[in-house]
């Protein structure tokens, strides 16, 4: 998170650090990480907790808690230059966060607990089951008008307002994790990393659909405009005719696709902005995937990171804190500023917010909701 939060704001920095909206980098990768924690932490206290004891006044409770530091954190600027100008908008003030700043990470780590909460403790199969409803909708909803919306402006990010739909894929496949490595049995590594394997499969298998929106060479010239295609969900499947398997396969993730002249913006492909289904499928296996990995490293091996831990036990003041750092840090670097000059901000802006968090820690301070 700081790495990418970071460095993708200069030119310099490499491709695969950066957000593009147009396929899976590794910046992208971050915030299903953090729908992952958020599924094995709620799948791990409800189910410990009293079954008598209804969760939602808990989970709602925290939701609401961190839905207003979201709004605090995540300043929309300023709605309008003078008041008859606010007066003239009145509460259409408000339409711009709540589709934009406001429904950023925070945000959707709130509606999204809120929203898989009648599932956490339920069996594997209604959870998955509930997983899949969920991205189904959230296709559904793209092909009659969220697609469009969250690509306007002023753009969505993260999926928009309806975007928890498809981060309940990477929330649930935490709660699959949490039962292979805390449950009655021996920790099930073997079968979640078969799941992790498929599921990227699976996301990459539904981003091969971006293929049916190739333009083809004699037409490029005319649409080299038309980023978007007119029907972003439902392709032309007479774009398939004559074409070879390999010409239908889509480029794997951290690959860039080729420009929208030659490939129009869709929905399958892989796309943080507009929260597709494609995307959160894989990066929920990614995600599985590399919590095996730390898993086995400290869990079967011992080992232990001092820096993950006092960035994993005060995860919020850290999230917070690195934003205010960013911001007094960034003004002082220009967007074409040479490598060792981001480099040397980074490491100032990483130790700034590095010894906070710890400094916190040290004085057994710690931001909870």
């Amino acid at each position: 998170m700081l790495l990418v939060n970071f460095l993708g704001n200069w030119n310099g920095c490499p491709s695969l650090w950066r957000h593009h909206h147009d396929h899976c980098s590794y910046a992208d990768t971050i915030m299903p990480q953090f729908l992952f924690a958020v599924g094995f932490a709620l799948r791990l206290t409800l189910r410990r907790g009293d079954s008598t004891t209804s969760p939602w006044k808990r989970v709602a409770r925290r939701a609401l808690a961190l839905a207003l530091i979201s709004v605090v954190v995540y300043s929309p600027g300023v709605a309008a230059a003078d008041w008859a100008g606010w007066s003239e908008k009145g509460f259409a003030v408000l339409l711009r966060p709540l589709k934009r700043e406001w429904f950023q990470t925070l945000m959707h780590i709130a509606v999204t607990s809120v929203w898989i909460v009648p599932v956490v403790r339920a069996s594997l199969r209604t959870r998955a089951l509930f997983a899949a409803a969920s991205g189904l909708a959230h296709v559904v909803l793209s092909y009659w008008f969220n697609f469009a919306w969250v690509n306007s402006e002023p753009w969505g990010i993260d999926g928009g307002p309806l975007g928890f739909l498809t981060w309940t894929i990477p929330a649930i496949v935490g709660t699959v994790a949490c039962d292979g490595v805390t449950g009655p049995d021996s920790p099930k590594v073997g079968r979640l990393s078969c799941l992790a394997v498929a599921l990227m499969v699976a996301g990459w298998g539904f981003s091969c659909g971006t293929r049916l929106y190739d333009v083809p060479a004699e037409q490029r010239g005319a649409n080299a405009q038309e980023k978007f295609a007119s029907s972003p969900v439902w392709p032309d499947w007479n774009q398939a005719k004559g074409r070879a398997v390999t010409t239908l396969l889509a480029e794997p993730p951290f690959v860039r696709p080729p420009p929208a002249s030659e490939r129009q913006w869709n929905y399958w492909m892989m796309s943080q902005r507009a929260g597709t289904l494609s995307y959160l499928t894989f990066s929920g296996g990614f995600s599985l995937l590399l919590f095996i990995g730390f898993w086995w490293c400290c869990d079967h091996w011992g080992w232990r990171f001092g820096l993950f831990q006092t960035m994993g036990t005060n995860a919020l003041a850290a999230y917070v804190i690195h934003g205010l750092v960013d911001s007094a840090i960034s003004p002082f670097v220009p967007p074409d500023a040479p490598v060792w000059y981001v480099t040397a901000a980074f490491a100032c802006y990483f130790a700034l917010t590095w010894g906070a968090v710890k400094g916190l820690e040290r004085q057994r301070v710690f931001l909870r909701v």
